[in-house]
């Protein structure tokens, strides 16, 4: 295989190889591209000898010597051919351009412009056009409005990647603006935020009769969207059939597609609106809405065939650390693997996709919430309205005592499973808080 536009061929990492100005050049492309390392400018597969220390330095050099920062718009991945270990370095379009080498700033000796199989030189003018038409409305670069914000929750979750937040988290992780301010994208991943993901039930195939109306938010994006996973999973049941052969088990809708739609979705989403995104679910099919329609300039088949252009590059790449995300650009080739492209419907502000059920979806209300329980418990769970820290809750009710409030307030809802813990595996943590389960949930709307 030769050379593209959208290829291109290193034989090896050294100092003589400009890796930048390759990478450069695919930022500023719309389609990006794709770099290996280890073949040779005539396709011959050479290998590479010492690819753990290869991938470092190449992930190293992106992030340290290109502006705007790439950071969620590269993926470095191993990949094997005729027995050999490649480097495969995955380039999405940037929506920042125009991107340079930090050295020589917006110059032509700092920007490059993919054409046909070279990189060339960005001339001036197209650079000061590009410049001029820059995105300002990123989430990167929107001021969050507010400044107290804590990440307690996206700690834990990155410890429990073996990864470690230093003191300057929010700058590795781009949570700033260019004046040292939380951003939007801070505002997502905060313990708490006024963001809410819906996942809705409905008993036809319409959006008259809703039996369920869930709530998944007011926390951190990562948590909602592990929510949003669970409560979905839960609803993708198994159906059953029995032939005289055998047992045929199929679930109502493709797991690793589902997956994929769901964080495709709530990465994907402009978030610059306030309009998150939603998923309903109907007698005969799911619908998961997400708000914005295709970039300028992208048409669906560059859609279709995979090409990233990630429109919030910071939230890619925390998912991606996450473990949330695989490559660049594979999540729409994963779904439509089960599904076919007539899923997808296109709007000038939102893109859904449609998977129809395999059966009919029995519609069943939940019947586990308990019907009676005491006036206690019933005005703590009427004071919800996201999540709660112990004595704001006592604040709410008026109540003094400390003990009286534990015993037949809190710890009465907890067993009845009609609230839960924020931070369940640190229970005595000072930054705890509790929320209402989908029963609890349920049980409001029946009090109110």
């Amino acid at each position: 295989m030769s050379e593209t536009n959208r290829i291109e061929y290193k034989q090896e990492l050294n100092n003589d190889v400009d890796i930048e100005k390759e990478v450069i050049a695919f930022l500023n492309y719309h389609e990006g591209g794709i770099i290996y390392v280890g073949i040779d400018k005539q396709g011959k597969v050479v290998g590479v000898s010492d690819i753990d220390s290869d991938m470092l330095k190449i992930k190293d050099r992106i992030k340290n010597n290109i502006s705007p920062s790439a950071m969620g718009l590269f993926d470095v991945v191993a990949e094997s051919k005729e027995g050999k270990e490649l480097i495969k370095i995955i380039v999405a379009g940037g929506t920042e351009k125009p991107y340079f080498k930090k050295k020589f700033g917006m110059t032509e000796k700092g920007c490059f412009i993919r054409t046909g199989t070279a990189a060339e030189p960005m001339p001036q003018s197209f650079i000061d056009k590009l410049f001029a038409s820059r995105t300002r409305n990123s989430l990167g670069k929107i001021r969050s409005n507010r400044q107290d914000l804590t990440f307690e929750q996206l700690k834990i979750y990155y410890e429990e990647k073996g990864l470690n937040l230093t003191k300057h988290f929010k700058q590795n992780l781009e949570l700033l603006t260019e004046d040292n301010k939380l951003n939007y994208v801070a505002y997502l991943l905060a313990d708490e935020n006024g963001t809410s993901i819906k996942v809705a039930k409905y008993s036809g195939t319409d959006r008259v009769d809703l039996i369920e109306n869930n709530e998944y938010g007011y926390c951190s994006l990562i948590k909602a969207t592990k929510r949003v996973i669970d409560k979905l999973e839960l609803e993708n049941k198994t159906i059953s059939k029995i032939t005289y052969k055998e047992r045929i088990d199929s679930r109502l809708w493709n797991a690793v597609a589902l997956r994929e739609a769901i964080i495709n979705a709530i990465i994907h989403n402009d978030y610059t609106r306030e309009v998150p995104p939603k998923f309903e679910i109907f007698s005969d099919r799911l619908e998961i809405t997400s708000y914005g329609g295709l970039f300028e300039g992208m048409t669906q088949e560059d859609f279709f065939d995979g090409l990233s252009l990630p429109r919030n590059k910071e939230l890619m790449r925390i998912y991606k650390d996450l473990g949330m995300v695989e490559q660049l650009g594979s999540g729409v080739p994963r779904i439509l693997q089960a599904y076919n492209k007539d899923c997808f419907k296109f709007s000038e502000n939102f893109l859904r996709m449609i998977f129809p059920a395999t059966e009919k979806i029995p519609m069943q209300v939940n019947t586990q919430v308990p019907m009676q329980v005491s006036t206690q418990v019933e005005e703590l769970i009427k004071i919800f309205t996201g999540e709660h820290t112990r004595q704001d809750l006592q604040d709410k009710l008026n109540l003094a005592n400390r003990e009286n409030f534990r015993k037949n307030y809190l710890q009465s809802a907890l067993d009845e499973k009609l609230i839960e813990l924020t931070i369940p595996e640190k229970p005595n943590s000072s930054k705890q808080k509790y929320r209402l389960t989908e029963k609890g949930i349920l049980m409001k709307e029946r009090l109110i």
